[in-house]
């Protein structure tokens, strides 16, 4: 806990002399520990505990109803130490009696068996880039690569992914291969030849490896990074003009007439480059036929953070600490936007909290240079539609973020109804991860965007991109949705921490999923076109 609420990462403090030794909780040998790990992304015992375990034993721990105990039990008892043993065990009927398992529960564990089979797992894109790039700069590091790149829908910064596709061009495969196959993080080695491969990280996450020459590379980059339907159509433009497209090049009968970049691949059916985000066969071809593919928009364009959290509800930290933060990574403004009162496990602000808050803003602005902070609320959208603080009170802030934290299970007409009536609020700004997902562990409410949409442009309100990976809400479909109707996206990046405000990459990703670009985006735009724009005229 003490290290969750420092203002600053263990990684930083540590690069910077601090003594994690001093802080609260935190003895000389845990202070080792903690900088062990930050050092080599590894603790000597932890993984020494680790190979004491059977393989798979600690993946039992994922399936609901097995905590360690259980899991232990089945090993010591049954001999389980994966969860396809389990399901063995299970469906023989052995569990009856064993660590609290009876008739029904387990009939329940083997729909929830049933269950992870049908539905494959998927990581969140901020998970697998924690796994993918190290792993990359493993292998760039390989004596004799040329270029190396993580492929595939993670290419394509899908919202999330099923495994990892990386491409190397290098001269000679095998020492490549040796390199990837010997990866600390490897758990097994599925398959391996000369120019390809697939692992199993400890992880869960499945990475096959295409090592390529060189002067294929460009066309094996566009084919590993698909998607599949794109590359069709890719392909069918090709036949059409004599050409046989795949990973190793672009053909004219036997003769090689491009590969070697993506770009040579597609000017041989008379495309421009067509960004990885956009290749999912949604009218990317047709718009770059025409001519009229979007620029899409950059983390450069953005000038501010619309959507951050301080101490004051449930962030750790500062308003300063906030502020100077989001200064150095050269945004011109930065919101702060702390919950309300009725989220009261987030300690959210009530009117006279806010009122201070307002007035430590103004003094920070006072003193500040490069960045203006603006006043903002994540007010509460209650069950009947009115906002969770007195309208004399939103009056004072630059702008208000919208949003629902209870109440999820309303049918979608009242759901939908309860954010149109809050719109109809003149100090109704934004709405707010207007789904309420969390990916892979919260599904959406019911509620009809498009109907959202209409309300928000009928009357000058904006929707948010909420750029926090466990969110990315929108979703791409409804990003583009917005730009067909004219509604402006806000990128927020919902940050509780300094770290935090790093997310605002992955809201850009899915914000080119959705064909946006800059002038689609609400913090592209300076300071004094934001107050018009939250006036509502």
């Amino acid at each position: 806990r003490t290290i969750e609420d420092l203002p600053r990462s263990a990684a930083e403090l540590i690069a910077s002399g601090e003594d994690l030794a001093e802080l609260p909780g935190i003895g000389a040998d845990l202070a080792g520990k903690i900088a062990e790990f930050v050092d080599t992304k590894h603790l000597a015992v932890l993984d020494e505990a680790k190979a004491r375990l059977p393989a798979g034993l600690v993946e039992l721990t994922n399936v609901p109803g097995i905590g360690p105990k259980r899991a232990r039990a089945l090993y010591d008892k049954l001999k389980v130490h994966s969860v396809a043993d389990l399901k063995k065990a299970a469906t023989a009927g052995n569990l009856h009696g064993l660590a609290g398992f009876g008739v029904k529960s387990e009939a329940k564990l083997l729909e929830e068996l049933k269950r992870r089979r049908e539905v494959p797992r998927r990581f969140r894109l901020d998970t697998a880039e924690d796994f993918a790039e190290p792993l990359l700069e493993h292998l760039k590091r390989c004596k004799g690569v040329v270029q190396a790149i993580i492929a595939g829908s993670y290419r394509r910064r899908k919202e999330t992914v099923g495994d990892l596709d990386i491409l190397v061009a290098a001269r000679a495969g095998s020492d490549v291969m040796q390199r990837f196959v010997s990866y600390d993080e490897v758990d097994e080695v599925a398959a391996q030849g000369e120019t390809r491969a697939t692992v199993v990280l400890r992880s869960g996450l499945q990475v096959d490896l295409r090592v390529v020459p060189e002067e294929s590379y460009g066309a094996a980059l566009h084919y590993f990074t698909g998607s599949k339907a794109h590359n069709i159509a890719v392909r069918t433009l090709g036949l059409e003009r004599g050409l046989k497209i795949n990973e190793y090049g672009v053909f004219r009968g036997a003769k090689r007439v491009a590969g070697e970049t993506e770009e040579s691949v597609y000017d041989q059916v008379r495309l421009p480059f067509i960004p990885p985000e956009l290749r999912e066969d949604r009218g990317e071809i047709a718009a770059a036929a025409a001519h009229k593919l979007p620029k899409l928009v950059e983390l450069k364009d953005i000038r501010g953070d619309l959507h951050v959290h301080t101490d004051a509800s449930d962030g750790t930290a500062t308003l300063r600490q906030m502020a100077e933060a989001a200064r150095s990574l050269g945004y011109e403004y930065v919101a702060i936007t702390d919950h309300s009162k009725h989220v009261t496990i987030a300690n959210g602000l009530d009117a006279r909290r806010l009122a201070r808050q307002i007035k430590a803003i103004d003094k920070l602005n006072s003193q500040l240079e490069r960045i203006r902070v603006l006043k903002g609320i994540e007010v509460d959208i209650l069950a009947d539609g009115s906002l969770d603080l007195p309208d004399a009170i939103l009056a004072d802030l630059d702008f208000t973020v919208c949003a629902i934290h209870y109440k999820f299970d309303l049918e979608e007409a009242e759901q939908t109804e309860r954010v149109v009536r809050a719109m109809d609020n003149p100090h109704f700004n934004i709405f707010a991860h207007p789904t309420g997902r969390l990916l892979g562990e919260r599904a959406a409410y019911a509620i009809d965007l498009e109907r959202i949409l209409k309300a928000a442009k009928e009357r000058g309100c904006c929707i948010e991109l909420n750029a926090h990976p466990m969110r990315l809400d929108i979703d791409d479909h409804f990003c583009r949705l917005a730009k067909d109707m004219g509604v402006k996206v806000a990128l927020g990046t919902d940050a509780h921490s300094i770290d935090g405000l790093q997310f605002m990459k992955y809201g850009i990703g899915q914000a080119r999923r959705g064909w946006l670009e800059p002038k689609d985006v609400l913090n592209t735009r300076p300071l004094h076109e934001l107050a018009k724009l939250f006036a509502r005229r």
